[in-house]
């Protein structure tokens, strides 16, 4: 590096490294740096060069060695899902199948409307040494390659082809990922040759930045035609989704609820919106939610939905609610504003409320309404306690949450993803505090749990170190992917892994059989081209990892082995068996729309499928 006048001559590696150090922002009266790091596995497409710049500021701007990549992107999903999106992590990867292997978190990322900076190798720009290891080749366009398959699962995609592009390529990459309406993952192609190429980069660019979330307010025509409708509701109600504690609007949210008597209901992106005993958290909606929040649902007639997408398994595929409810869509994204001819109002949740507050007034939902809501909502918590509890039946998902519920800490973090899991949590689990919930089902993506509690953990000990991070996983996720137990005990960030083994994929078996098929290729029982199944031993697995690990036979064990892990600073892995059949949470589910076979040979198929149409009678069409 050398230095003359007004810039400063760098690699394009070195550039980019000097300019993430750069960039800041302010939390809670803090400045900090927005990129907390990055997660890294090196190789021939990136290490000469990339990996030369980050060294002399590994102190920081730490690079965490992923075993993974896939692992690594989705970490850093977590890692910015802890810190609401104002901060985010880097993933470098080699060329060819390194930078592949992001892919499934990058479309994690994208769906979860996740900040994710991609700093990936990429085949050298002057072809001179083409083809080289690891690529592909196109014979038509000699342009095209692995890399390119990132666009449709980011926010953002360049190739950096001149050193100087740096100057325009990364502040867009930052203002993407910073965007709150269309936040969501940047990549960025380096061509082998290019990121050692040098430029005179200017000073200024170096210099350091203080960046701001945007908020925007929304339009006043949208606040008064929102407030009119919500004036007239008899029986109103708030779906608050993950977008209220991105904007950090729960505050607002609650004191909106609070003086007008709206019962709200959680999406799952949404959970812990709400501590558990708050007297209008009516429970979570859905496909996966509670009887509370879908019997109101399907009486209200006009719902305010604050910062979701209306996925599915909220809107129950669209069967949750009347016909004829009016939807108003408060969110800072206009696409997600609008859905199903919702009444927008695109705006910050933050700085809407509030004002749609004051434009309705002295209006509260009557009593008799918000009475019922919270009638159907003890009902709800008499079936959770019955359900999770611990007597004479087979083991269950619902008793180890109960459990561990019972016995963590208020601020310790809950992560889990996909399969039967998210849908037990989201249902059986009591919020202690605010924001202590990550259920992945943006992407639903196996996987996402031991690698996403290992990034939720590194930004847990950035802020709240005494705290600690808990993942529930099931056998067949911990199969596919649970080398970041590893990543744990080598960086000594602290998890506590309950292994709930049911031999195989049995929520799939259940929706297998719950659509008329027998058990077929799930659990392991049931696979054909198995003759003799054996039991995995993930506690001597997990061991091999360098954690501590036990085996537990009930849930009073499990709550033993749960205090001592507790106790412990080292990643701790309690492994129990579940009853694949036995002990699902039976109740609070809406329907859900699944294709099915039109003919089959199969009467049980038949009869499934005609059960399952006829109930799409009370399905909204919108757009």
């Amino acid at each position: 590096m050398t230095q003359t006048g007004g810039t400063i001559r760098l690699t394009t590696a070195q550039a980019i490294t000097r300019y993430l150090l750069a960039q800041f922002t302010r939390i809670d009266g803090a400045e900090t740096r927005i990129c907390g790091g990055g997660f890294g596995i090196f190789g021939h497409g990136n290490v000469p060069c990339l990996g030369e710049a980050l060294y002399p500021h590994h102190a920081e701007m730490p690079l965490y060695r992923g075993q993974n990549e896939q692992s690594m992107g989705l970490a850093a999903a977590a890692y910015a899902k802890y810190h609401l999106r104002r901060r985010f992590m880097f993933c470098t990867a080699s060329a060819g199948p390194g930078t592949a292997n992001l892919l499934t978190a990058s479309a994690l990322a994208h769906a979860n409307r996740l900040p994710l900076l991609m700093l990936c190798g990429d085949t050298f720009l002057t072809r001179l040494p083409d083809p080289v290891l690891q690529q592909l080749e196109h014979f038509g366009n000699p342009t095209l390659g692995v890399n390119d398959a990132f666009k449709p699962v980011t926010r953002f995609w360049d190739r950096i082809t001149h050193p100087a592009q740096v100057i325009q390529s990364l502040p867009a990459a930052l203002a993407t990922m910073l965007d709150p309406a269309d936040c969501g993952p940047a990549f960025i192609g380096l061509p082998q040759d290019v990121q050692g190429w040098v430029y005179d980069y200017p000073e200024e660019f170096f210099a350091r930045r203080l960046h701001r979330i945007r908020r925007q307010p929304p339009d006043q025509a949208e606040i008064t035609d929102a407030a009119a409708a919500l004036a007239q509701a008899k029986r109103p109600m708030i779906i608050a989704g993950g977008g209220v504690q991105y904007s950090g609007a729960v505050a607002e949210l609650t004191a909106f609820a609070e003086a007008h008597g709206i019962p709200v209901v959680e999406t799952i992106a949404g959970r812990a919106n709400m501590l558990a005993t708050h007297p209008l958290n009516i429970g979570p909606i859905g496909v996966t939610g509670s009887d509370s929040a879908n019997a109101i649902a399907e009486s209200a007639d006009v719902i305010l939905a604050v910062g979701t997408r209306l996925q599915d398994f909220t809107t129950g595929s669209w069967t949750a609610f009347a016909r004829d409810a009016r939807l108003i869509g408060l969110n800072v994204g206009r696409h997600d504003a609008m859905k199903h001819l919702s009444l927008p109002v695109v705006g910050d949740a933050k700085l809407a409320l509030p004002l749609l507050g004051k434009a309705l007034g002295s209006y509260t939902a009557p009593t008799d309404w918000t009475a019922r809501a919270q009638g159907e909502r003890r009902k709800w918590d008499a079936y959770v306690a019955q359900n999770i509890s611990h007597g004479n039946r087979p083991n269950s998902y619902a008793q180890a949450i109960g459990v561990v519920n019972a016995l963590c800490d208020p601020r310790d973090r809950v992560v889990t993803a996909a399969g039967g899991l998210p849908a037990e949590v989201t249902a059986n689990w009591r919020t202690l505090d605010i924001g202590t919930v990550d259920v992945e089902f943006g992407f639903s993506c196996m996987g996402y749990e031991i690698a996403g509690g290992w990034g939720a953990r590194i930004a847990q000990a950035e802020v709240e170190p005494e705290a600690d991070t808990i993942v529930f996983v099931g056998d067949g996720s911990y199969l596919l992917m649970n080398s970041d137990i590893y990543s744990s005990v080598l960086t000594q960030k602290k998890l506590i892994i309950l292994v709930l083994d049911n031999g195989g994929f049995a929520v799939i078996n259940k929706l297998q059989n719950n659509t008329g098929q027998e058990s077929f290729n799930n659990l392991i029982a049931d696979c054909p081209t198995v003759p003799a199944p054996f039991t995995v031993d993930f506690e001597a697995h997990a061991r091999a990892m360098g954690a501590d690990a036990v085996s537990v036979a009930n849930p009073a064990e499990l709550g033993e082995a749960f205090t001592r892990a507790k106790a412990s600073d080292k990643t701790t892995v309690i492994v129990m068996q579940v009853d694949p059949y036995e002990g699902w949470t039976s109740q609070g589910h809406a329907w859900w729309e699944v294709g099915t076979p039109q003919i089959s040979d199969n009467p049980d198929v038949r009869e499934k499928h005609a059960e399952i149409e006829a109930t799409r009678t009370r399905q909204r069409q919108g757009v």
